[in-house]
């Protein structure tokens, strides 16, 4: 079942037909007491019933609602002009925002691909956009955008790592706007049948879980040191490679294998040595 958008007639000109008929209505009252005529007041009564029955059939469109008309139970269709709007007052009217919606999920526990528990929440923004099917595909389209956006988190949850453990792997902590995107759409896929549109999705909270944060906590500093030693003993070993080179090409001095491999080891320490080095200045024997 689909939309079908129907322009009823204007609720202006249906107000003033019902004001102006119990106008009618109460001047015939008022005409049947002061002849002392009854038979007045039967007319008054079915012109007075007659504009009861064409109120009802007014309703309000508010900016960005819509109202859904059924029949004994029969779709008709939905009126989205804002406005006042008249229709067969047999029709029962069903409001439906049309405004931009948003909902933060709970906290989930789950595990990542790698098996580490985490915890993990997002932020869905989301419009119905099409009205005969959030109210009939589904039997509450609100709680199923939350069910089912709980759903696709979980399962994004599963597809990812969080932290990357090979060079260019999508992770849920360094990919955030990848990520971002497969979360929309399979959000999106889930919600189609509902009539809903999701506009954004983002994970609005990505944290070990508490009984593993401190050991990750421990493995993510180690891994930061380990890529810093690696640059230091990059940038070391090439600031040795030029140091030999000048000596070598300059002829400051001439260094056999011992002696290069000595003053190799001496330079390494003091350029790899986290910690101020302490020079030991040979004076000879006494």
């Amino acid at each position: 079942m689909r939309e079908v958008l129907i322009v009823p007639k204007s609720g202006g000109t249906m107000l003033a037909y019902a004001l102006g008929t119990i106008g009618v209505a109460f001047l015939l009252c008022v005409i049947a007491a002061a002849t002392n005529s009854p038979g007045w007041i039967l007319p008054a009564i079915l012109l007075a019933g007659g504009a009861v029955v064409v109120l009802t059939g007014l309703f309000t469109v508010g900016p960005n609602d819509a109202k859904v008309l059924q029949l004994f139970g029969d779709y008709q269709g939905t009126v989205r002009e804002p406005g006042l709007r008249w229709v067969n007052p047999l029709y029962t009217k069903k409001r439906v925002s049309l405004r931009v919606r948003n909902f933060e999920s709970e906290r989930l526990k789950v595990n990542d691909l790698s098996g580490n528990p985490i915890e993990i929440a997002a932020v869905v923004v989301w419009r119905v956009v099409d009205t005969a099917e959030a109210l009939f595909h589904v039997d509450d389209f609100t709680d199923f955008v939350h069910v089912q956006s709980e759903a696709a988190i979980r399962n994004l949850a599963l597809s990812y790592p969080y932290d990357p453990h090979v060079e260019g792997e999508i992770a849920l902590r360094s990919h955030t706007a990848e990520v971002a995107e497969h979360l929309k759409s399979e959000i999106q896929e889930r919600l189609h049948q509902a009539g809903v549109d999701v506009i954004e999705a983002r994970i609005s909270h990505l944290a070990y879980a508490p009984e593993i944060a401190h050991a990750m906590l421990q493995r993510q500093q180690a891994t930061a040191v380990i890529a810093a030693r690696q640059k230091i003993v990059e940038g070391a070993v090439g600031m040795v490679e030029m140091a030999l080179d000048r000596l070598s090409h300059q002829k400051i001095v001439e260094l056999d294998n011992d002696k290069k491999a000595a003053m190799i080891g001496n330079l390494l320490v003091v350029l790899c040595s986290d910690r101020g080095t302490q020079p030991v200045v040979n004076a000879g024997k006494g």
